[in-house]
């Protein structure tokens, strides 16, 4: 029995070990998805999201089901017969047990069509309504939430559904390889970018994962944080921290003192991770991502993160308001309404700058942040918003690392701007900044960043530890220390400050004149036109003199990495040796042609 169990739920034997073999196999149920009428990128997706999710949630509980049975322990599956994948979904095996109940098999036997009428009228139904059982547990309500958009399946024909259920079902966790594959989450950023590459409506905005990897390395979130994502899309930091939590909860270093394996791990289950999401259609993916890394109450809150518009916050309620751990890659280039600017410090369309806004306001003191933002953000010093927000960040937060990305890394998910890493930590201002500079490497839809580009940089930040001392100086890296800059600024912009005060009050005497003359009786209209030119010059010779000051001060704000050791290749041929070179180039050419006419 156990043998044709196991063949039941067997894949076909192939190893998804790269992102390409994950990609080919979900290209291939897509190849059959639009034979049977689902057109579009969303519909795709959509419906590769609940058949994947029940797909390796059914393989989750077999696995659990029997690690209690071996236990001697009492496991109750979360979604029961005959609603389970593996009654309606799993291929029937040749050799079937016909005493074994398979609700596949009932179903064909009745007649065509049958299958399809059960998954519109029974299955959905059925999924949907879990969240509302009075004992419903976490991940039953997951699994509504996930399915709360389905109103029937897509597929046309019985043929077609059938030909999908088998494909889906060869996509087993045991086959994937998650040192270099994120199952889930990969899945459909594959399809999503690919989909984003030829123009469609599905093209979304993600994270490379050794982006990803290296930033949650950096933060390094430690059991009893709350992580949180603000614009959390499929839930990929949040998953790769899961990950980093659970494997140093295996390997003993990251269990606190006095705690043990089993309570760690159920603190990082259930109280850990939060996160926003705006996007209908990536919502339902961040939620079966996370439970499928581990996460058993991914408290994802459905809305608008910036105006406050809540779709749903069911699984969001008792979420903290300040968070020990911020990892994000918040949207850039997108322009918000007026509802979206209500309650920020300093009003913008600017959507990076909002998140950057919103993500101080909520890291807790001593909290720490991993930010992805556009180099504009950076080096912009020309709108007040973007100035105010920086001067924020540093005065409230030690910004002690910027790596200088190169340009491209998000080219291919539809986004060509350049963008940098920021780390932070609130709870003092800043005082120097470290930076790392990696925009010289050459990023190409086949030269992905990897973690070999990231090498250096960790091991240089594990030289010295940015709370104790400076982090060294290298081709790639230097320390700007912002202090001395806003110290030297603040003496720069000082001439200009007395020249603004001292025309300020001159101005202000002539306006006490120019009452008096007007007042006087009889009018003298000459010293009175007089006086009115002097006010304006004074003025104006004030406002110049503090436009002149702004500049310097806000100059402070201008973080955009210049690597000051970076080394340049000089040509150091004398123009005699150049002029040489050109004459046996031009002999090189001159015999080559005469060649050719000889043939």
């Amino acid at each position: 029995m156990a043998k044709k169990k196991a063949k039941a739920g067997s894949s076909n034997g192939r190893k998804l070990g790269t992102q390409q073999s994950v990609d080919a196999a979900i290209y291939s149920i897509c190849d059959v998805m639009r034979r049977g009428n689902v057109t579009s990128a969303k519909e795709y997706v959509a419906e590769l999201t609940w058949l994947l999710f029940l797909r390796i949630l059914d393989e989750t509980e077999e696995r659990e089901a029997e690690e209690a049975r071996i236990l001697g322990h009492e496991f109750t599956p979360n979604i029961a017969k005959p609603y389970r994948w593996r009654d309606w979904a799993r291929p029937i095996p040749a050799k079937a047990d016909k005493r074994e109940t398979n609700k596949r098999r009932e179903l064909t036997e009745e007649g065509s069509g049958r299958l399809l009428e059960f998954v519109n009228t029974k299955l959905i139904p059925h999924l949907k309504k879990l969240r509302d059982k009075p004992d419903a547990t976490p991940r039953q309500k997951i699994i509504a939430e996930i399915l709360s958009g389905v109103e029937r399946i897509r597929i046309d024909t019985e043929t077609n559904l059938l030909e999908v259920l088998d494909k889906v079902d060869e996509i087993s966790h045991k086959d994937i390889d998650p040192t270099h594959v994120f199952a889930l989450s990969q899945v459909y950023e594959g399809l999503l970018l690919k989909m984003g590459e030829k123009g469609s409506d599905a093209g979304q905005f993600f994270t490379p994962r050794e982006l990803i990897r290296t930033m949650v390395q950096v933060i390094a979130p430690k059991v009893g944080e709350r992580v949180y994502d603000p614009c959390c899309g499929t839930g990929g930091f949040l998953a790769q921290a899961a990950q980093y939590m659970h494997e140093r909860i295996k390997d003993g270093t990251g269990v606190p003192k006095k705690m043990s394996p089993a309570a760690a791990t159920e603190i990082v289950k259930h109280t850990t991770f939060y996160g926003r999401e705006k996007e209908n259609l990536i919502y339902p993916i961040a939620l079966a991502n996370l439970i499928m890394h581990g996460i058993d109450d991914p408290h994802i809150w459905h809305g608008n993160a910036l105006t406050g518009n809540e779709t749903y916050g069911g699984l969001y309620k008792g979420a903290p308001g300040a968070y020990e751990v911020i990892l994000a890659n918040p949207p850039f280039g997108g322009k918000e309404n007026a509802n979206a600017i209500t309650g920020f410090d300093y009003p913008t369309s600017a959507t990076e700058v909002l998140f950057l806004q919103q993500i101080i306001r909520t890291l807790a003191p001593g909290g720490r942040c991993g930010l992805v933002m556009p180099e504009g953000v950076l080096f912009r010093t020309n709108e007040e918003a973007f100035t105010k927000t920086k001067k924020k960040l540093l005065e409230e937060c030690d910004l002690w690392c910027i790596v200088s990305l190169p340009g491209g890394v998000f080219t291919a998910a539809g986004a060509g701007v350049k963008t940098n890493l920021l780390f932070f930590t609130r709870g003092k201002p800043t005082e120097r900044i470290w930076y790392y500079d990696l925009s010289d490497r050459k990023v190409g839809k086949k030269t992905p960043l990897t973690v070999e580009d990231f090498k250096d940089f960790m091991d240089l930040l594990g030289k010295v530890e940015p709370k104790k001392g400076a982090l060294p100086d290298s081709d790639r890296s230097w320390t700007m220390d912002f202090t001395a800059r806003r110290r030297k600024a603040a003496d720069d912009a000082r001439p200009f400050r007395t020249i603004e005060a001292e025309k300020k009050a001159a101005a202000d005497l002539v306006k006490d004149r120019l009452s008096s003359l007007k007042q006087a009786r009889p009018k003298n209209d000459a010293a009175i036109e007089a006086a009115e030119r002097e006010l304006t010059g004074l003025m104006r010779e004030s406002r110049e003199a503090a436009t002149k000051a702004q500049a310097i001060e806000d100059a402070v704000y201008d973080l955009k990495a210049v690597n000051p050791n970076k080394k340049t290749e000089v040509d150091d041929r004398t123009p005699a040796e150049l002029l040489d070179l050109i004459e046996a180039k031009g002999k090189e050419v001159a015999e080559a042609a005469a060649a050719l006419r000889a043939m």
